[in-house]
C-alpha cells in the first residue's frame, strides 16, 4: 500500500501484517481451508493463497516480512548534504544558466555520492522534502522595474481612458446620450 507522501506501511504496520500471516501459516499446518482462514482474518482469498504458495515454499520464514517495499536511495543525513550542494547553484557544479533540472540534480547526486537514480526516483525524493518545481520568471536584464511602476501610474491610465460607471439610469446594455 503506497500513501501520497511517497511512504509506505510503518514498522508497526508491518508487524501487525506479519502476525496475520504467521498466524495463517500455522491454520496451514493444521490443513484449515483457504476459504475458512481468508473469512476469521477478513483478507482476501487471493492472499491466503499467495501466502500459502509461500509457507509451502519456505516454510514460515516465507510468511516473514521482507522489510519495506523500497528504501530510499538518499538517507536524510545525505539528502542534507545534498541540499547544501544544490544551494550552490548550478553554475558550481559546471552548468552555465542558474536552473536546475532533474538531470542535473540526478548528476550532482552521481557525483557526490555515487549513487545512481532514475530520473522519477530525483522527482520523488526532491518531492518527499517538499521541494516542488518551479518555473523561472522570464524578464529582460534591462528591465527598469521603477520606470514600469511610473508608466503604470502615469501613462496607461490615459491610454485606457475613463470606465463607465454603472448607476440609476443607466443600463449595461445602452450607452450613455444613445437614448
Amino acid at each position: 500500500m503506497r500513501y501520497a507522501d511517497g511512504g509506505g506501511l510503518t514498522a508497526e504496520r508491518r508487524a501487525a501484517r506479519e502476525g496475520i500471516r504467521l498466524e495463517a501459516g500455522q491454520r496451514f499446518a493444521r490443513g484449515d481451508r483457504t476459504s475458512g482462514i481468508a473469512k476469521d482474518l477478513r483478507v482476501s482469498v487471493r492472499s491466503v493463497e499467495l501466502w500459502r504458495r509461500n509457507w509451502r515454499e519456505g516454510g514460515m520464514e516465507g510468511l516473514k516480512s521482507k522489510g519495506p517495499a523500497k528504501l530510499p536511495k538518499l538517507s536524510d543525513e545525505r539528502f542534507v548534504l545534498l541540499e547544501t550542494e544544490l544551494a550552490k547553484g548550478p553554475t558550481a557544479h559546471g552548468w552555465e544558466d542558474q536552473r536546475w533540472t532533474l538531470v542535473r540534480v540526478q548528476t550532482v547526486i552521481g557525483r557526490q555520492f555515487e549513487v545512481r537514480c532514475s530520473i522519477a526516483g530525483v522527482w520523488r525524493l526532491l518531492h518527499r522534502h517538499g521541494w516542488s518545481w518551479q518555473s523561472p520568471a522570464r524578464r529582460a536584464l534591462e528591465r527598469d522595474d521603477h520606470a514600469v511602476e511610473l508608466w503604470k501610474k502615469d501613462v496607461w491610465p490615459q491610454v485606457e481612458g475613463p470606465r463607465r460607471r454603472s448607476g440609476p439610469g443607466l443600463s449595461s446594455r445602452t450607452r450613455p446620450g444613445s437614448r
